[in-house]
């Protein structure tokens, strides 16, 4: 093979980036290709592409993460690389898998997972650990998301048509979404109900909230809410527009500072099931207070893998109590039970 200049980098540097055009004098398979052009170890170029760091694209193709090392390439292929160690050596917080209903399942997702990854990888993701809990044998697809700061259940469907189904729910908004949130300050006594109208980005906005306590002690209220549309942050936004910003919230708000973290949790949906037609409510909670949630990834070699629940007439997952005084993961009506997280643009 004809010599070329390497990436610069090595196994010392954070970050090592790579994007080449494969030629006829290349190696004929992936990772020799890699070694070729990096001063990277195998070794840690198998653990990238393992984690989802390696991207192939092929002629008419749009790109899609290369992990087998064995994967053959072929003259005009597009092989690429992004290595960033700090990301690599990142562990996942562990999700929770509530129920497996075969077209989908439904996880638990705690605050600081992220849902899906980036070009540098994807292993530290409920995408992947999902992959990999079924052994590879499903296929997944996010039907809506999260975002990495909050805490909820998370629907993933196992097939395009199941992912069409479940999104047009969402998109249709025939998915009534409910909510447990924390705010700065008093908003209202207990058991009041109110309602923010202000339009978000020029567009009509609708939240509900009921008052669930307050804590004059802490000066913060814990809320119910409802949204019956579906903007960007738009909970998150509402909420600090009439001076009661969500607890730990990095973006909104003032005076809101939490070591906790952002404190909103998706609580509770309802809708009707597209296969069976039954009405079908689930509500999350999870067996931690806030103040217990973890913030962020694990450091370097915790364990972290997806436990297990088996459904039955009340699916409960260890570990997943977003309020003290809630105490189970519940699907109550229908013969179904469905955990669901609201799109990362409601919240």
């Amino acid at each position: 093979m004809a010599q070329r200049p390497r990436a610069s980098g090595d196994a010392e540097r954070t970050t090592v980036i790579v994007e080449h055009k494969v030629r006829a004098d290349d190696p004929p398979r992936a990772l020799q290709c890699l070694a070729g052009l990096t001063t990277l170890s195998r070794q840690r170029l198998k653990d990238a592409m393992n984690k989802g760091a390696v991207w192939l694209t092929r002629r008419g193709r749009r790109p899609q993460r290369l992990r087998r090392v064995t994967a053959e390439l072929t003259p005009g292929d597009r092989i690429a690389l992004y290595y960033d160690a700090t990301v690599l050596a990142m562990q996942p917080l562990e999700p929770t898998l509530i129920a497996d209903f075969k077209r989908y399942s439904a996880w638990f997702k705690p605050a600081g997972l992220l849902v899906d990854g980036s070009r540098f990888g994807d292993h530290c993701t409920l995408e992947r650990q999902v992959e990999q809990h079924f052994g590879g044998r499903r296929q997944v697809f996010l039907v809506h998301r999260l975002d990495r700061e909050a805490a909820g259940v998370i629907l993933v469907a196992h097939s395009s048509q199941a992912a069409a189904r479940l999104g047009a729910l969402f998109h249709d908004r025939e998915v009534e979404k409910y909510y447990e949130v924390e705010v700065r300050g008093q908003l209202a006594p207990a058991g009041a109900t109110g309602r923010i109208d202000d339009p978000l980005d020029g567009r009509t906005s609708h939240t509900e909230y009921t008052v669930l306590a307050v804590d004059r002690d802490r000066d913060v209220s814990r809320l119910q809410v409802r949204i019956h549309t579906g903007r960007y942050h738009q909970i998150r936004r509402h909420l600090a527009a009439v001076g009661h910003p969500v607890m730990g919230d990095p973006r909104y708000g003032a005076g809101n500072a939490d070591p906790r973290g952002m404190q909103l949790v998706a609580s509770r949906l309802s809708f009707i099931c597209p296969w069976g037609g039954q009405p079908v409510t689930v509500r999350a909670v999870t067996a931690q207070s806030p103040r217990d949630r973890p913030s962020s990834a694990r450091p370097a070699g915790a364990a972290a893998r997806p436990r297990r629940v088996r459904p039955g007439p009340v699916a409960t997952a260890p570990g997943a109590n977003v309020f003290p005084d809630q105490q189970a993961i519940a699907a109550d009506q229908g013969r179904h039970r469905h955990g669901f997280s609201p799109s990362v643009t409601d919240l």
